[in-house]
């Protein structure tokens, strides 16, 4: 593909950060191809990401060079201007970025000469029964140890009102959205509906939607079920709540988890990705549903998922198990599949001398 610009969104508090950084922005000069640093929180604030990209002129590339907090940073802007974006992988962790950073000069050249594939992933969206806000007393506490937060999220004016629908914000989510108390003393109480009918009324901690891209993350942590970023849907998990029924649910793409904060609720903190967005109310709701539009992840061969979950959470056999011996594959993938198993998404037959794609030589 022609790549005309590229946006660079840099973790400056690693060198390898700095150094992959500077590695890309010779690439670009070496081919005459647009190179600027965005989200880089100068002037004391933090912008839009329609504003930001704007103003480093619509990249149609993003590259992150970090983990997958960079990642999700550089997927907040791509998704914003229907980019491309490529996780330069430096975290220790993360699920998201696809190369590790001796290799980013390769990866470009390869999306340049397009020996890549583009992996759509599912993203969030929300109404809201009121516009986001933080409260300015929030601000000191925000700024400790951080930078600047991120503007309220803004209308997305070619949405219809609706009334009761709430207003439409012009906000996504790869990982989660999550509706969390403010006090340590005080649980949030909330109805949870899917697709527009009750589930139950919670009294927790947090309640939290995930995409399957955030299913090893927030969701993970609070007993959620790990669900291929490959899959659809939302879901659904409520992080130590005061009930007996304690499971996630995962709903289809098309059934959408509303969150109504009950009357005698705290006041509770809605994140986007990590991110503090605004403060509810008793009364008020917002409305999570599968963004019409995908983030495109560039990747330079098949993501290898489950030997990434099983290298990322250290897995480890059951000593019982181990003592039937090495577990084999199940399939031999050193011949071609047979025609009635051509259409699974399996491994391709490794070649002798080769390397897990993006991995360096």
């Amino acid at each position: 593909m022609t790549v005309n610009r590229v946006g660079l969104v840099v973790h400056g508090g690693r060198a390898e950060a700095v150094t992959a950084a500077r590695a890309v922005r010779e690439w670009c000069a070496e081919r005459s191809v647009g190179c600027v640093d965005i989200d880089v929180w100068r002037e004391g604030a933090r912008h839009s990401a329609r504003e930001e990209v704007d103003a480093a002129g619509d990249p149609d590339l993003i590259v992150t060079l970090g983990g997958d907090g960079t990642f999700l940073r550089g997927a907040r802007l791509a998704a914003g201007n229907d980019a491309l974006v490529l996780g330069v992988d430096l975290g220790r962790v993360g699920f998201l970025t696809e190369v590790p950073a001796p290799a980013v000069r390769a990866a470009l050249d390869a999306v340049r000469e397009e020996r890549i594939s583009v992996e759509h992933r599912m993203l969030l969206t929300l109404r809201a029964s009121c516009r986001l806000e933080v409260p300015a007393h929030m601000e000191a506490l925000l700024r400790y140890g951080r930078g600047p937060r991120l503007p309220p999220p803004p209308v997305r004016m070619e949405c219809e009102a609706g009334g009761d629908w709430g207003v439409a914000l012009d906000v996504t989510a790869l990982n989660d959205v999550v509706l969390e108390k403010l006090a340590r003393d005080r649980q949030v109480s909330v109805a949870v509906y899917l697709a527009g009918r009750l589930l139950a009324c919670y009294s927790a901690d947090a309640l939290l939607v995930a995409t399957p891209t955030g299913s090893t993350a927030y969701s993970f942590a609070a007993g959620g079920p790990v669900v291929s970023p490959r899959a659809e849907g939302l879901v659904f998990t409520p992080v130590a709540p005061h009930m007996v029924f304690d499971r996630s649910v995962v709903a289809a793409p098309d059934e959408p988890v509303a969150l109504r904060v009950l009357e005698r609720s705290g006041q509770a903190a809605v994140s986007i990705d990590g991110q503090l967005r605004g403060v509810l109310g008793p009364g008020d709701w917002i409305g999570v549903y599968a963004a019409p539009r995908r983030l495109r992840a560039v990747r330079l061969g098949p993501m290898d998922f489950y030997g990434r979950l099983r290298e990322r959470m250290n897995l480890t056999d059951a000593p019982a198990a181990l003592a039937d011996g090495s577990a084999a594959p199940l399939w031999p993938v050193t011949t071609p599949p047979p025609g009635d198993l051509a259409h699974l998404a399996l491994p391709s037959a490794p070649q002798a001398g080769s390397r897990p794609p993006g991995r360096p030589g």
